[in-house]
């Protein structure tokens, strides 16, 4: 079944999801109407080949160019302009940047991946329970609805505001009138009731003063309770969810409703603001002892304008964190002269601000001595925000061509550029910018979340666990002392980090059975969760016991050997991976003979291997084990073949295959058939192979068992290889990984 035909059998919470992934950068309409074509094209590869990206690009438009042919036979017009929009806008958004639309694709198509893992392991762990508490949608609606009231309210004043205007020239017309009157006629009993008449009216006016200014002060007083109470909470757990988003966790929404609330109150503020002038117009035209416009206004507009300020500057956001194009799934780890893109978003939107605000963005503008080494941004390091670029009209403005150069060190030391770069630093990128409105200049700034730097891929593992543990450990934005005294985190918080690596790197999570070997692995002990820490240096540091690499290299060797060389089985759950030895064996020893799993090797980095369960003549149950494929091996044979052509020799020298039963008891066929690259190999007889009589060659992997399994093999113990196979594999793999792909196919892993 395809992925899209998965989604769409989902839940409604996990539709909403995935609606939330779909925007005029890719409309999910070209995702329905090509969803097979989509999927079975190699997007990710397309990351760092334009040319590649260009003819993905061209056949997307062709695709759809196809659709409108046949919709146009159909004469349904409204199917029609739509697509024909679409086309035109995917043509113009990607024609001179066809890379851009491969990255687009392909983090669509990995959100989807990661949230039908969601939906297939529906388990919460304590990160994502506290997330969804947060995400309340009836608290999300009383925020809204406050925000609304508040508006409303300030609408209610406007309309009190020129009803005393009105008020007040009644006053002023029946004031010059009565002076204008002759002295004779002053001491009339009319001219005596006219007098009564302005004083009641400048009593009501005093009434109506006094009751405006108070409805104004009350407003203000509920704006700061509501943006320091119930906002500013909705904005911190908004930045918390991203936090928790770039590292993995769930997708996080929500900053629509935010936006929305924010410029209501900024509305709301400056409507005030005005009302207030307004009040100034009517002092100057009439005062008294006592006018309360003159005693509280000064006051009411320092504090309108307070909060105006502080709106303004808790608004300046950094929507999206900077990333690498080419790795979109490792966020906050930028590579010297490489791009990144980063987007910022100021929540309140109103059209007067349109492409009149100038972002400027810096690196390490508030350092301290942490580091000695300095960075500089290269590229286009000022834009103007605005709301065209944005698919849902925010303000907003994405810088796409920025990179960062450390700067050479003083008393001519070359610097710290090479591969022995510190992946524990971390450095901040700022971003200035000023609003100049109704009178008010307000000066804000944000930052980036914490990144790392690297000048070599080979850093990027660590500089990811780096990421990792600091947007795990902490909610604080700005901490780039971090890791001088990193903190222990909880081991169920770990662990489901852990999984969201899988999740959103690979397509699916881990479950509670891998997840508990892995607790296993980092504490060396069974555990319970909730009682135990892990510390930083046991997590990245620290060597696992007996091994040359740490908990963290193990684990990522396992990420990029599915990522490149096994996805679609561990997608399908074929792999239980993370399994121990001795698991191993009480799963396997009940189980009918040839009945196997596979695991990841705990003793090679990056490695996958399977046992199966045989029985000996005398009834006893046998394991056997071959050697951890790596990508070496994997790249000269897929893995699926190998399981299905995999052959051993017995002491009789029968080749067999002793796969029967995928655990626990799935046919080999039913549980891999769909991932065979071609048909079983079969040897033909020499006249199929053409005039000169050769029989074709194969590659097929085969094992034999020996009678003590500590002797080495020798060479007789090995099928042949024909020349040309060889010839191929020598081409295509390095002397290292020839040499152990001819070595004993036995290991104690």
């Amino acid at each position: 079944m395809s992925q899209w035909n998965q989604i769409q059998q989902l839940e409604t919470k996990f539709l909403e999801q995935i609606d939330q992934i779909y925007d005029d950068k890719f409309p999910m309409e070209v995702r329905h109407l090509l969803a097979q074509w989509i999927e079975n094209q190699d997007w990710e590869s397309a990351y760092n080949n334009e040319p590649m990206a260009t003819i993905l690009l061209q056949n997307l438009l062709i695709k759809l160019d196809e659709h409108l042919d046949r919709v146009s036979q159909e004469k349904n017009l409204l199917l029609v302009h739509n697509l024909k929009r679409i086309r035109k806008m995917l043509q113009g958004k990607y024609h001179n940047n066809p890379v851009h639309v491969a990255v687009v694709v392909s983090n669509c198509l990995r959100e989807e991946r990661r949230i039908l893992a969601s939906a297939n392991m529906p388990v919460q762990g304590p990160l994502e329970k506290s997330l969804q508490n947060n995400l309340d949608s009836e608290r999300q609606r009383k925020v809204e609805h406050k925000a609304s009231t508040i508006k409303n309210s300030t609408q209610m004043t406007e309309q009190d505001v020129k009803y005393l205007e009105d008020l007040q020239e009644e006053f002023d017309f029946r004031y010059k009138t009565m002076h204008s009157i002759e002295q004779n006629e002053k001491n009339s009993a009319a001219m005596k009731q006219e007098m009564l008449m302005l004083q009641e009216i400048l009593n009501t006016l005093d009434y109506r003063r006094k009751e405006v200014l108070g409805k104004m002060a009350q407003i203000i007083k509920e704006v700061e309770a509501f943006v320091n109470n119930m906002l500013m909470e909705e904005l911190l757990d908004w930045k918390r969810r991203q936090q928790i988003a770039c590292i993995g966790g769930p997708l996080h929404s929500g900053l629509d409703q935010l936006q929305n609330c924010f410029t209501l109150l900024a509305e709301s503020l400056f409507q005030i603001k005005r009302q207030l002038e307004k009040l100034d117009e009517l002092l100057v035209k009439l005062t008294y002892d006592g006018d309360p416009i003159a005693l509280q206004r000064p006051h009411l507009l320092e504090r309108v304008n307070f909060l105006l300020y502080s709106l303004f500057q808790s608004s300046f956001i950094v929507e999206r964190q900077p990333c690498m194009p080419t790795h979109p799934q490792r966020p906050l780890v930028l590579k010297t002269l490489i791009q990144f893109t980063v987007k910022l978003r100021l929540l309140i939107k109103l059209p007067e601000l349109n492409y009149q605000i100038r972002v400027k963005a810096t690196i390490d503008k508030n350092a301290s001595t942490i580091s000695n080494r300095r960075f500089v941004l290269c590229g286009t390091h000022v834009k103007a925000m605005n709301m065209d670029e944005s698919e849902n009209g925010s303000l907003s403005v994405e810088f796409r061509h920025l990179q960062p150069k450390e700067m050479k060190a003083c008393a001519g030391n070359k610097g710290n550029e090479g591969p022995q770069m510190v992946t524990e630093e971390l450095h901040s990128i700022t971003f200035e910018t000023q609003v100049c409105l109704y009178g008010l200049t307000i000066d804000l700034e944000t930052g980036s979340l914490p990144v790392v730097m690297i000048s070599n891929v080979s850093q990027l593992p660590n500089a990811w666990a780096s990421i990792i543990w600091y947007n795990l450990s902490t909610n604080e934005s700005q901490n780039l002392a971090f890791f001088n005294n990193p903190p222990s985190v909880g081991l169920s918080q770990v662990l489901e980090v852990l999984s969201w690596q899988f999740s959103s790197y690979i397509g699916r999570g881990l479950n509670s059975d891998q997840l508990g070997m892995l607790a296993e692995k980092l504490t060396g002990q069974q555990v319970i969760y909730t009682e135990h820490h892990i510390s930083w240096s046991k997590f990245c540091k620290e060597h696992l016991p007996g091994k040359s690499f740490t908990f963290w290299a193990w684990l990522e060797a396992i990420l990029e050997l599915i990522k490149k060389h096994i996805l679609p089985l561990w997608i399908d759950g074929c792999i239980m991976g993370f399994v121990s030895k001795e698991k191993e064996r009480s799963l396997l020893k009940d189980k009918m003979p040839g009945t196997f799993l596979l695991r990841f090797s705990e003793s090679n980095l990056g490695g996958i291997t399977f046992t199966w369960v045989s029985q000996s003549e005398n009834g006893e149950v046998d394991f056997h084990s071959v050697e951890p494929y790596n990508k070496g091996r994997l790249t000269a044979l897929p893995f699926a073949d190998i399981l299905r052509d995999y052959k051993v020799i017995t002491e009789d020298n029968v080749p067999e295959n002793p796969l029967k039963y995928l655990y626990p008891d799935i046919p080999k066929d039913t549980a891999f058939g769909r991932h065979y690259s071609s048909q079983p190999s079969e040897v033909p007889r020499p006249t199929e192979g053409g005039t000169t009589g050769y029989v074709p060659s194969v590659f097929i992997p085969v094992s034999k068992i020996l009678n003590d399994s500590t002797d080495p093999p020798s060479p007789s113990d090995l099928l042949p290889m024909s020349p040309s196979v060889y010839a191929v594999l020598r081409e295509h793999l390095s002397p290292t990984v020839m040499e152990t792909a001819m070595s004993s196919p036995y290991s104690t892993d």
